[in-house]
């Protein structure tokens, strides 16, 4: 049944076209309005309870990628990508790919804050696959297009030593290597060129800048900051 809201319908139409997915498959597209609608715009219909059924689907699709594509991996393996997989970071990536912050309904203070947009898109981004999954009772509406993004990344994760998490890595790696963890310095930068360079941070370790960084989030920029202090250890490491 198609909403009562021409406009609306045709957004929801045109995300599913970027999935690939025909818009005659079956669709339950007042799921799918309530999974794109934050509760500052409504409070009882609203994303939290799709997110909770697509935080378990989210985590069976990639537990069924690394299974069928990736047998050769260890269970602790397993754990370990698919902890990448479903994070908030990843899936914020994944749900912007897809432009799902144009067809996101927020309002009040939430709009104006850019520091939890990639928890409210993961969270969206969850929302949804929980309403595709009740249309159809199924994966089927899920798994052609989200499984192909997951074995992409899956394989990147397997090539990278630190798992995308370089925060984690040089934690590690300071932690064996010093018994003490890295400190981050961060800052909001005032004018940024883009709203991807809205923070600005620093690692440091026993008064040495090790990298630095900058993101859409506090937490992005410390990431950026931490890959290039990983990568920089591990490149003096190899020689």
């Amino acid at each position: 049944m198609s909403l009562a809201y021409p406009r609306r319908q045709r957004q929801l139409e045109s995300l599913i076209k970027k999935f690939g997915l025909s818009t005659d498959v079956g669709i339950n597209w007042n799921l799918l309005d309530r999974a794109l609608t934050h509760p500052t715009a409504s409070d009882a219909e609203n994303y939290e309870q799709l997110e909770f059924v697509g935080d378990a689907v989210v985590r069976l699709v990639a537990a069924m990628t690394l299974w069928e594509h990736f047998p050769q991996c260890s269970v602790g393996d397993f754990a370990a990508i698919r902890s990448v997989l479903v994070s908030d970071r990843v899936l914020s990536q994944l749900a912007r790919s897809y432009g799902l912050e144009l067809y996101l309904l927020v309002a009040g203070s939430a709009i104006a804050d850019r520091a939890g947009q990639d928890s409210r898109l993961a969270d969206a981004f969850e929302a949804v696959l929980g309403a595709l999954y009740l249309s159809s009772n199924n994966l089927d509406l899920i798994r052609p297009w989200l499984e192909p993004r997951f074995c992409e990344l899956a394989s990147e994760i397997r090539r990278d030593p630190a798992r995308l998490n370089y925060k984690a890595a040089l934690q590690e790696w300071t932690q064996a290597e010093h018994k003490v963890l890295p400190e981050y310095k961060v800052v909001e930068i005032q004018h940024p060129q883009t709203n991807h360079e809205r923070f600005f941070a620093e690692v440091w370790l026993h008064n040495q800048k090790l990298g630095e960084g900058k993101g859409r989030s506090i937490k992005a920029a410390e990431q950026a900051a931490a890959k290039v202090a990983f990568l920089a250890l591990n490149h003096q490491g190899n020689h």
